[in-house]
C-alpha cells in the first residue's frame, strides 16, 4: 500500500460513527456517501475540486442519468478492476438498470475485503465487501497523487 493510500483509509476510518446526512460532508456531525468521498478529499488533498449542487437522493435516477459517474470522471482516475488497493473509491448500482449512485472507499482488498461508507439509515461503518456488494461495483477509481 502507498503512503497516499494509508493516508486515504486513515482519513475514511476517522468518519466511521459519523450519523448519514443527506448532502452533508462534516466529520462528526453528518454525512452521506459522497460528503465522505469529499470529507477525506479535504484531508488527504486540500481543497474540494467542486462544490457539488444541491443533489436528490435518487440521483437522477428518473432521467436515467449518470451524473455520480460523470462527476468521479472528472476528479478521480479510472482504474481496472485487476488494479485494486486499499483505498480506492467504489462506485455502486444499487439495482440492475439504475443510475450508479453510491461511493465507498476500500478499507482492504483480497479474501478479507471491506469497504468504509455512509448510506441512509445508518452512520459510516466499514463493511465486508461481501458478494452482493462486490457485484454492485460498476467503477474503480484512485483519488489522484498528492501534487
Amino acid at each position: 500500500m502507498s503512503a497516499q493510500s494509508d493516508r486515504i483509509v486513515a482519513a475514511a476510518r476517522g468518519w466511521i460513527g459519523t450519523p448519514y446526512r443527506h448532502q452533508a460532508s462534516c466529520r462528526g456531525a453528518g454525512t452521506d456517501c459522497l460528503g465522505l468521498i469529499r470529507g477525506v478529499w479535504r484531508e488527504v488533498l486540500g481543497l474540494d475540486p467542486e462544490r457539488p449542487p444541491a443533489y436528490s437522493m435518487d440521483w437522477a435516477e428518473p432521467a436515467r442519468d449518470e451524473v455520480l459517474w460523470r462527476a468521479a470522471r472528472r476528479h478521480l482516475l479510472l482504474r481496472e478492476p485487476s488494479e485494486a488497493a486499499p483505498g480506492d473509491v467504489l462506485l455502486f448500482r444499487m439495482r440492475d438498470g439504475a443510475v450508479a449512485k453510491h461511493l465507498g472507499i476500500a478499507g482492504r482488498i483480497g479474501p478479507e475485503a471491506s469497504f468504509i461508507h455512509a448510506y441512509s439509515g445508518h452512520a459510516v461503518v466499514e463493511s465486508p465487501l461481501t458478494p452482493p456488494w462486490a457485484r454492485r461495483i460498476v467503477a474503480r477509481f484512485s483519488f489522484p497523487e498528492e501534487g
